[in-house]
């Protein structure tokens, strides 16, 4: 074997062998290098040109002018429907249940005739009573002619005076017995009354609690029927303790309150009525204070013991300037909005914020009417951003979404 084969049968002699394709392969290393950072000056220059593109985009936004108009002030509380009266019929006189004169759950007048009580052992009371005063009125009119007669005697000293000081006693007796009987058949005459019993108030009667035939007694705990009175009607609900001042200011200046009545969920409106009167102490456990509301709930749309949300109009501050809530953004340094200028930019402007009714807010300081604030499409912008004004809910030309609401 020759030296030359020793060589290439070695590590070293293998590597000598192919000592062109390093060569190669770190010249190849040596250009790419040289493009990927041998440039700087280029790599910078398109990066600049790229965030000039995007400086330059504009943003689709909704805006709406800011206007003047009037803005009301409502303290609202959740409470119960409940009715000025509410009076359980009971019977007066015992006896059997005859008659039942009206339907559950109807509307009833006050002195409408609502059950009839078996009338017959009152009647034979009042005849007895009727009889027993018309003998007592004959003993009576004797006794009077007898008296007459013993005063002629008398006076001409034909009988001794305490006789006929007797008859006037018997006379003044008689009379006695005749009254009494009077108040026997006023009393009859009074159950007979009672027998028939009416409604002592107009309203809606309940379901019925005692069936015909039953005996009813007037000692009975149970009454025979329930009216509760539901024109007018009346809310009972609660405020904050915090309120109350400014409640307490409008009462002394007699103002007169108006409140509605809402739904549960609060998206209908059930009535209007006005403020009645306030509780004379708060509750301490809640630190609220008890309103009552009256309603002259014609159409019967308030019903006994329903839970309503009423909300009473304390007062209404006028000529405010009044954005949608949509555009108000919150930030550390407190409530904003997007100012879009004439030049089709936005400008970030703080605001003070006064009453929030619905979808819309009072602004007492930052913003005059005319100005136009973005209502959607928010939540992309910063301060100098450049902007196309759109339609609210019209979908903006880069994705087809509709452009969302800005943050309250």
């Amino acid at each position: 074997m020759t030296f030359q084969q020793n060589v290439e049968k070695t590590p070293a002699g293998s590597w000598l062998k192919h000592w062109w394709f390093w060569v190669v392969a770190v010249i190849l290393v040596a250009i790419v290098a040289y493009h990927l950072m041998g440039r700087p000056e280029k790599t910078a220059e398109g990066t600049g040109k790229k965030g000039a593109n995007l400086a330059a985009q504009k943003i689709p936004v909704a805006t709406t002018a800011a206007k003047k108009g009037d803005m009301p002030i409502y303290l609202t509380g959740l409470g119960s429907v409940t009715p000025l009266r509410t009076v359980t019929v009971k019977t007066r006189v015992d006896g059997e249940l005859m008659r039942v004169n009206y339907k559950e759950g109807q509307i009833v007048k006050q002195g409408d005739l609502l059950v009839e009580i078996d009338p017959r052992p009152y009647q034979a009371q009042l005849t007895q009573a009727e009889g027993q005063i018309i003998r007592d009125q004959a003993l009576l009119k004797n006794a009077k002619m007898d008296r007459e007669r013993y005063r002629v005697l008398s006076e001409q000293d034909s009988i001794a005076k305490q006789q006929y000081d007797t008859q006037k006693s018997l006379v003044n007796q008689l009379e006695g017995t005749v009254k009494f009987d009077q108040g026997q058949i006023d009393n009859a005459k009074l159950q007979l009354i009672y027998a028939r019993i009416t409604a002592p108030v107009s309203g809606r009667i309940g379901l019925r609690l005692v069936d015909p035939g039953n005996i009813v007694h007037a000692t009975d705990t149970t009454g025979l029927a329930v009216i509760t009175q539901i024109e007018p009607i009346t809310v009972i609900f609660t405020i904050p303790e915090d309120n109350l001042p400014e409640l307490l200011d409008k009462l002394r200046a007699r103002a007169h309150l108006p409140v509605d009545a809402f739904n549960r969920e609060q998206t209908r409106k059930l009535s209007s009525g006005y403020l009645l009167t306030l509780d004379n102490q708060i509750d301490p456990n809640s630190g609220t204070v008890r309103l009552r509301a009256e309603f002259p709930n014609k159409d019967h749309m308030l019903f006994p013991s329903q839970f309503v949300n009423a909300r009473l109009l304390l007062e209404t501050k006028r000529g405010v300037t009044i954005v949608p809530t949509a555009a108000i953004q919150r930030s550390p340094q407190g409530p904003y909005v997007y100012l879009v200028k004439p030049d089709q930019t936005v400008a970030v402007r703080q605001v003070t914020l006064g009453p929030t009714e619905g979808d819309e807010a009072a602004i007492d300081q930052g913003l005059a009417p005319g100005d136009q604030v973005v209502v959607e499409g928010a939540e992309r912008l910063r301060e100098g951003s450049k902007v196309e004004v759109k339609t609210p809910g019209q979908n903006n030309g880069n994705n087809g979404n509709k452009v969302r609401k800005g943050k309250e």
